[in-house]
């Protein structure tokens, strides 16, 4: 039993050193091919925004909304393999041991 505790405080311990790398990490979205790109930080916020002069056209607002939104969806997706890269193998750890109770 003691062993069992013991692998389960090993298991918690990966687990918080893998949360503590997710947000000390940062994730970079890009859209048109570079000329949108958005940095978000471990924790979902937007860290920077970056937007490329040529594709500033006040006549067409739209594309560089579209832009910025695909940069966004694209750095929240990059953070959720993050974090599925990180914590997934754990996660089948617990489920293990959750079988032996």
């Amino acid at each position: 039993m003691s062993q069992i505790l013991a692998q389960a405080q090993a298991m918690q311990a990966q687990l918080q050193e893998a949360q503590r790398e997710i947000l000390a990490s940062t994730v970079t979205g890009t859209a048109g091919n570079g000329l949108v790109s958005l940095d978000m930080t471990g924790d979902g916020k937007v860290a920077a925004v970056r937007i490329d002069p040529q594709v500033v056209d006040p006549e067409d607002i739209e594309t560089l909304q579209d832009l910025i939104v695909g940069a966004f969806s694209e750095a929240h997706g990059k953070l959720a393999s993050l974090a599925e890269q990180k914590m997934g193998p754990l996660s089948q750890g617990f489920d293990s041991l959750n079988g032996m109770f």
